[in-house]
């Protein structure tokens, strides 16, 4: 009698411990499901573009995002010539906006970005801006006297300075204002400085010049005087996310998105 109470005893406790571990390895097989279906829904775009666009995109970030919570959209907003830099050595990037066609048109001839997958979508307009309290200056011929200091981006790595300087070149006004020249990394550093009067003017994009209640736009360069202001966007071939990154990729090109630019003072065509 006493035997037979031991064996039920063992008994019960080894279906028990059996049920115990089937349960909880089921629950751990269905976490797994949930994990692995969460992680299949969820991906991160990295998009390296202009420092210009950024007012821009974070208003279609949004939008976007809203519509696709499946994606994470990560932006890199920097000077082109430098993002342009980053992507051919290798840097993990998915869409790439420019501010300028040869850097663009680098990558292109890589074959980093194929030919299909690239557009020129926007344009922008190059200006001369000073500090709202500044009275003194009316047009780009009084940077030659009625400044110390003024900004442009760095013409090697920032599309905006190379307009800048082309279109002085062309005022026959560089070689008077070349020593007053404070360059900067990108051309909401240039914003930057002459809102806070670190320079009396700088040379910026009529996009970023309209987003500043600190500073006036006192001129705007002949178009003439300069390349033509020209942002691509395009696709990276070898992108992990190339699905998701052309489905982005045609939506910058919609009605919806070309309003957003538009209404940040981008041109369209």
């Amino acid at each position: 009698m006493q035997n037979r109470f031991k064996f039920t005893t063992i008994f019960l406790f080894l279906l028990i411990f059996v049920a115990a571990c089937s349960n909880h390895e089921q629950a751990d097989q269905s976490s797994d499901k949930q994990e692995q279906t969460s992680e299949s829904k969820e991906e991160q775009l990295t998009i390296s573009a202009a420092a210009s666009l950024k007012d821009a995109m974070d208003v279609i970030q949004h939008t976007y995002e809203e519509e696709h919570p499946e994606i994470t959209l990560q932006f890199n907003f920097w000077g082109s010539g430098s993002l342009q830099q980053q992507i051919s050595q290798g840097a993990p990037v998915d869409l790439f906006f420019s501010a300028a066609e040869d850097k663009f048109d680098l990558l292109v001839d890589e074959g980093m970005i194929a030919k299909e997958d690239g557009i020129d979508l926007l344009g922008n307009e190059l200006v001369l801006v000073v500090p709202k309290e500044n009275q003194s200056i009316k047009e780009f011929e009084d940077l030659v006297t009625e400044t110390d200091k003024i900004s442009i981006g760095t013409p090697e790595t920032v599309p905006a300075g190379k307009y800048a300087k082309e279109s002085l070149e062309k005022m026959d006004l560089w070689k008077d204002i070349e020593s007053k020249v404070v360059y900067a990394k990108n051309v909401r550093q240039v914003l930057s400085y002459v809102e806070t009067g670190n320079v009396e003017a700088g040379i910026v994009y009529k996009t970023d010049a309209s987003v500043s209640n600190k500073v006036e736009i006192v001129a705007s360069a002949d178009p003439a005087t300069h390349s033509p202001i020209i942002y691509p966007v395009g696709i990276i071939k070898d992108s992990k996310h190339y699905e998701a990154a052309k489905e982005f990729y045609e939506y910058l090109q919609s009605d919806e998105a070309l309003k957003v630019f538009e209404e940040y003072g981008f041109t369209t065509k």
